[in-house]
């Protein structure tokens, strides 16, 4: 029964017809969650749906959790399995309804943000979101390297800026926030440089972040033409046999 429940609650199969309702239902459910985080004060129905969909979470949390030992082939994973990145998150969307801790979050006014990580559950159910996910694991390296670089130029620039005009920046982070936008080309406008080398530093900026933007974009890409090569291989020799 519970390898049952497994093939269910996992990603649908061609031709497992229960675990492709399944998946469709849980991202209904998700979006329709996410509907009431849209409104500032919902109606009661919304409450109420909001709890509906609660009540599902838990319980597709509870059926991965006591099936996670078929997903890695040890039993020993339904210990740690809480401690895994999508079961945190899953947690994450859930912890808002226990009372106390609803309470508390409250009182911080984060209860609505701990919500709308519910949309991070549609990784689960969605085959381009795991291809991608696929795709952002084979090439972490590059990725994670290229991060390191526009970090590090951040600060870089942030620091010049800053020594360069101190008047047009009350501190350090608000010269890294200017960075960060001018490095992404987008530049809000509240915050810009007044001397010739600042809007040196900018322009370079600009045309740095030109370069960061496009690098890891056709990094991903590439890696989810070669995916989709590849499964389109898998499907032509699955249909073969």
């Amino acid at each position: 029964m519970r390898k049952r429940l497994f093939e269910i609650i996992e990603k649908a199969e061609k031709h497992d017809v229960l675990s492709k309702v399944y998946d469709i239902l849980m991202l209904l459910v998700i979006f329709v969650s996410l509907l009431p985080l849209t409104m500032k004060a919902p109606s009661p129905v919304w409450v109420t749906i909001d709890w509906v969909c609660a009540y599902i979470f838990m319980g597709d949390y509870i059926l991965r959790w006591i099936t996670a030992d078929f997903r890695s082939g040890n039993k020993r994973a339904l210990a740690y399995y809480p401690l895994t990145p999508l079961a945190i998150l899953d947690l994450i969307a859930i912890l808002p309804y226990f009372s106390v801790l609803n309470r508390a979050f409250r009182a911080v006014r984060v209860v609505r943000v701990f919500k709308a990580f519910r949309i991070f559950k549609t990784f689960r159910y969605s085959k381009n979101f795991i291809m991608i996910g696929r795709v952002i694991k084979k090439n972490a390296a590059v990725l994670t390297a290229l991060l390191i670089c526009a970090v590090f130029y951040i600060f870089v620039s942030a620091l010049f800026i800053f020594s360069i005009e101190p008047g047009s920046f009350d501190n350090f982070f608000e010269a890294l926030y200017w960075a960060t936008t001018a490095l992404t080309t987008v530049g809000y406008g509240d915050i810009y440089p007044m001397s010739d080398g600042g809007r040196l530093i900018s322009m370079l900026s600009s045309f740095f972040g030109i370069a960061m933007v496009a690098l890891p974009a056709g990094v991903i890409t590439a890696g989810f033409i070669r995916e989709l090569e590849q499964n389109g291989e898998n499907n032509k020799r699955e249909a073969v046999e």
